[in-house]
């Protein structure tokens, strides 16, 4: 495992119960802006990781729940959200902005 998905792994075990953050915030706080793509394979491989990484918390820019079909079911990302006071609506986090984490004032 690469060490940039380690580091992924990291922040996003970071990432407060409630909050959301996107895959392009995590790539820019690493110092690799271009990579988001990246990002998201992290995320892909993350349910495999011997200690939890709650990926469910990483959406793409907008708030839409992109990564879902990489869960075990097609609701599954939606209801691990809801059972921490994330509303969905149409695969999309409401209240996106005042959800978001960054972590590049989150973890400064």
């Amino acid at each position: 495992m690469s060490d940039f998905y380690q580091n992924v792994f990291e922040v996003v075990r970071l990432i407060p119960p409630g909050r959301v953050t996107s895959y392009g915030a995590i790539a820019r706080y690493l110092g690799t802006a271009g990579s988001s793509r990246m990002v998201g394979w992290a995320m892909n491989l993350s349910h495999h990781q011997s200690i939890y990484v709650p990926a469910h918390r990483v959406v793409n820019r907008n708030g839409l729940l992109t990564g879902k079909i990489h869960f075990g079911s097609p609701v599954q990302m939606q209801e691990l959200l809801e059972n921490e006071g994330v509303r969905i609506e149409d695969d999309c986090v409401v209240e996106f902005n005042s959800l978001f984490w960054d972590p590049m004032t989150e973890l400064r």
